[in-house]
């Protein structure tokens, strides 16, 4: 579904991604794990549009999105939970949800998922009309994840979802990931946070100063000796069930 070839990226002279490669097949759940400043972020806005790559490719669903804008790369089925939440916080929560789904001319269809969003997640029903900025670090998370499903995105994208949340939220995030996962949602999953992420991804690669160093199956990465050194911590144990 989403190819990276040889992508290369940065912001004026200085190059933060050189010349990744990798690929998310359709129904997967793929990570991208590393530590602060390897590029994974970078990696998100290059895939989004945000950022042009400076040499490279990328395609989805074997179209190349290396010069389309990000509203254009929105309509054709990926949507990105980004770092932050970055929700509207003098906005409604339903005002919020309903944001996600503004390239869309489905209104009955639009009113059927708000429903259908609201009954998954219930904290957004009962402060639907709350301002989006008044919720928890972890209601606001909820709230951007909702938000990207009313895009109805063929590939879900989420950049660091457990960044600032107290263990319960965590615990919550990657409950609702697993669930997704369940329904056959495809997700690339950048994160910080290895132990989390390895357990509900399918495969994962492990960036480094802008070049993957390893890259295989979940399982295998999280019994990889370097892995456990680097990302895992001493006596590393799962830190949700």
């Amino acid at each position: 579904m989403l190819t990276l070839k040889s992508v290369q990226a940065g912001y004026g002279r200085l190059p933060v991604l050189k010349g990744i490669s990798l690929h998310v097949r359709s129904g997967e759940v793929v990570t991208l794990i590393g530590g602060n400043g390897a590029g994974k972020t970078t990696t998100l806005r290059t895939i989004s549009g945000l950022l042009p790559p400076r040499k490279g490719a990328v395609e989805f669903a074997g179209q190349d999105l290396t010069r389309l804008p990000p509203e254009r790369i929105v309509t054709l089925g990926l949507a990105l939970v980004p770092e932050g939440r970055r929700v509207f916080r003098t906005l409604s929560v339903t005002a919020n949800l309903e944001l996600g789904a503004y390239h869309r001319r489905d209104k009955s269809e639009v009113r059927r998922d708000l429903e259908e969003i609201r009954q998954r997640f219930p904290i957004l029903k009962e402060r639907a009309h709350q301002a989006a900025g008044t919720l928890s670090g972890g209601e606001q998370q909820i709230l951007a994840i909702g938000r990207a499903l009313m895009a109805r995105p063929r590939l879900l994208m989420l950049d660091e979802p457990s960044m600032g949340l107290a263990p319960r939220m965590v615990t919550q995030v990657y409950h609702i990931l697993a669930e997704l996962k369940a329904q056959g949602t495809t997700i690339l999953l950048v994160e910080q946070n290895a132990r989390a992420a390895l357990k509900v991804a399918d495969r994962g690669y492990v960036l480094e100063t802008g070049r993957i160093i390893l890259d295989g199956a979940a399982a295998d990465l999280r019994d990889d000796p370097e892995v456990q050194r680097a990302y895992l911590g001493k006596g590393y144990q799962e830190v949700w069930e």
